[in-house]
Order: C-alpha cells, then sequence, then structure tokens
C-alpha cells in the first residue's frame, strides 16, 4: 500500500486528539468536562476535514493510515523529548 500524504493539520489534530484521549482516560483527572469537549471538537475536524471528500481519503484504510502515523509521529517526538 501507497502511503497516504496526509495534510499537516490532520496529522495535528489526530495527534492532539490521542494526546486528549490518553488525558481523559486517567482516573480523577479534574478536567473531565473541558476533556470531552475538546475530544468531541477533534473528532468533529478529523471527520469533516477536506482531506477525506478527496478520492485518497475515501477509503476506511486512509483514517486507519492517519492514526498509525499520528501515534508514529508522537512517540518519535516523545523520546526525541
Amino acid at each position: 500500500m501507497e502511503p497516504t500524504a496526509f495534510p499537516q493539520d490532520l496529522v495535528q489534530a489526530q495527534r492532539d486528539w490521542i494526546r486528549t484521549y490518553e488525558a481523559l482516560a486517567q482516573p480523577h483527572s479534574p478536567r473531565n468536562t473541558v476533556l470531552r469537549r475538546r475530544l468531541l471538537e477533534l473528532s468533529a475536524q478529523i471527520w469533516w476535514h477536506p482531506f477525506f471528500t478527496t478520492s485518497g481519503g475515501r477509503a476506511p484504510r486512509a483514517r486507519v493510515e492517519l492514526r498509525r502515523l499520528a501515534r508514529e509521529r508522537g512517540q518519535r517526538t516523545a523520546r526525541a523529548s
């Protein structure tokens, strides 16, 4: 499978979604409401991104690849810190 060229803003939104989800998963977070709202906002931003109206973005595998790429880049960033 060819790698998909995702727009940088879409990858960043997916990385933010992952970080927000992980923060929400922490027990006894005092910011649950704020995190849930942010997660919904990011979900809508990702779901309705113009990239997914193109032929390359219509396949479900593009969404899977986006999540994989965002996790990979997030891990690289964490290791570099």
